[in-house]
């Protein structure tokens, strides 16, 4: 493979996929690990005053309050990154999300310090959402930017990939502690993986230690393109862009966080065990892998932006199906529900987004935008997902009204890609709301 036209350079190009893979996976890991402990340990945990329902809906605002506060590390980081550089936000962001890891795992429950535990476990979660916030539009952009036009499809997806083999190692480990004892999963168990993470972190501080700056902000640098305040120039110059892609991103993490958070709680209303529940969820996320490297190689060959109006029709039309095979009480169908939404619907909407979601902004905004655009998208959709999910189940004791809401979200979303920008060579561009490019 090709990949530069200088042959020295091509080293420090697989140095940068291999950081970029291994800290999404760290990131992922710490971030969705929080999500399944707050379908599984969290409603008793912190919340054992509360009836199950009350505290379930409780857990997953919490949850919500790690996607809430991602908008604000995008903010943050992108700011620096588009003035100072990627590489030294990443690192910031690494230690900072394995801190609060760390202290999710150490924080006592509702039992030992009453409501001091639960405001405490926000604090952190809140903590982790700014980490997270600034670390995923970085990861992105250091895979986008040192990858040569043609294969920035398929590197622009390993960073993303990185989140669902996270989600990999976030199911092993807890598929493992849940066969401890109730008292003791609940007690000790459940905490191990958040403080094992630490060892994670700090792997992945020192692979990241070499990477390179990326070639275009060298670029912005030299040309002192730098904007005073990255973010509002983002907003003054591509806010419809910026509007367009939030709407894209919308389906796809309404979509992920019911599968991945609401679906692990309420599969125990139907019957599920604990185990059967995280076996499915491992399935599902090792097809995800597999499925997000598959469908960022399409990006590369057919342009990310018809994947992605693809990817919401396909969302539309199957989560019908995905949802009647979970209410058959069977395992299998369960497993095969989360195989088909993880390894084939969510890539066909989340593979896109790193070369496609660049392309909306110019190098000097490109942290900002990009950040911004996926974590205000993410803390909307993905933060109110489990929640509406839970009250919609509730009010009408069926699964059927949450087909029609994540079906039309993934419908927003295709109408979202069909006026943004192109950026791809195999794809025409045409003008995105009249919005002009800015350099």
């Amino acid at each position: 493979m090709n990949m530069t036209n200088d042959g020295s350079a091509r080293p420090a190009l697989w140095r940068v996929c291999v950081a970029a893979v291994a800290g999404s996976t760290i990131e992922g890991f710490d971030f969705l690990a929080y999500g399944t402990a707050s379908a599984l340990v969290f409603g008793k945990v912190f919340f054992a005053n509360l009836d199950p329902t009350t505290a379930t809906i409780a857990s997953f605002a919490t949850f919500a309050t790690g996607l809430l506060a991602r908008p604000v590390g995008g903010v943050i980081f992108g700011h620096y990154g588009d003035r100072v550089g990627r590489k030294a936000m990443l690192s910031i962001s690494l230690i900072l999300m394995g801190i609060s890891t760390l202290g999710i795992g150490l924080v006592p429950g509702y039992a030992a310090i009453g409501a001091l535990a639960p405001i405490l476990l926000v604090l952190l979660r809140m903590m982790q959402g700014v980490a997270f916030g600034g670390e995923f539009g970085g990861a992105i952009l250091m895979a986008v930017e040192h990858a040569p036009p043609r294969w920035k499809g398929v590197l622009g997806a390993l960073p993303l990939a990185g989140v669902p083999m996270g989600l990999v190692l976030s199911a092993l480990s807890f598929s493992f502690f849940t066969r401890l004892p109730e008292a003791d999963f609940l007690s000790w168990g459940w905490r191990l993986p958040f403080i094992a993470s630490i060892v994670l972190v700090a792997g992945g501080y020192y692979i990241r230690s070499s990477i390179p700056e990326t070639p275009d902000f060298v670029e912005v640098q030299k040309q002192r393109r730098t904007a005073n305040v990255p973010s509002l120039e983002v907003l003054r110059a591509h806010g419809k862009l910026l509007l367009l892609t939030i709407g894209n991103k919308l389906g796809e993490v309404t979509l992920y966080y019911t599968v991945t958070v609401f679906l692990i709680a309420y599969a125990a209303k139907l019957g599920f065990s604990k185990a059967d529940t995280l076996h499915a969820l491992l399935v599902g996320a090792c097809c995800q892998v597999a499925g997000m490297i598959v469908v960022g190689w399409l990006c590369s060959k057919v342009g990310g932006r018809s994947i992605a109006r693809i990817g919401g029709v396909a969302m539309a039309l199957s989560i019908s199906a995905l949802i009647a095979m979970i209410e058959t009480h069977d395992p299998f169908y369960l497993t095969l529900a989360l195989a088909l939404a993880l390894g084939v619907v969510h890539p066909l909407v989340y593979a896109p987004q790193a070369a496609f979601y660049s392309a909306q902004f110019p190098a000097e905004l490109r942290y900002s935008g990009l950040s911004l655009a996926i974590q205000l998208g993410a803390a909307i959709g993905g933060g109110m997902a489990p929640i509406i999910a839970t009250q919609l189940s509730a009010q009408y004791a069926s699964l059927t009204p949450i087909a029609f809401y994540v079906g039309g979200v993934g419908l927003l979303g295709t109408l979202c890609a069909c006026f943004m920008r192109a950026g791809d060579a195999h794809e025409s561009e045409e003008p995105a709301l009249g919005a002009a490019r800015t350099h």
